[in-house]
């Protein structure tokens, strides 16, 4: 028997796996895309680019944008009760559709 693999992106080959037609780099204007403190973005991984991604647990939830830290952004989101604040970058965040305040 071999022991099973806990590693950090276990159980993500259909979570990290892209469309066909989506497949490569993502465009400059998502990499050059800059945020304001305060933005509600989506948390999307994108798997071509594996520096500054989030843990999978975030894959598609909702957070605010708190400030820049290097190349990266500060974004607090909710993980149950509680709040989280995870460094991503930003090939790995949208802007949000739900901008309701």
């Amino acid at each position: 028997m071999v022991k099973r693999s806990h590693g950090y992106r276990v159980s993500t080959r259909k979570l990290m796996t892209k469309k066909v037609r989506q497949r490569g780099m993502p465009s400059l204007g998502k990499l050059l895309h800059t945020y304001n403190e305060g933005d509600r973005v989506d948390i999307i991984i994108d798997s071509a680019i594996h520096g500054g991604q989030p843990h999978r647990r975030f894959h598609g939830r909702v957070g605010i944008i708190q400030r820049r830290r290097g190349q990266a952004y500060e974004v607090e989101t909710t993980l149950g009760k509680k709040t989280k604040l995870l460094i991503i970058r930003p090939e790995h965040l949208r802007p949000s559709g739900s901008q309701t305040e």
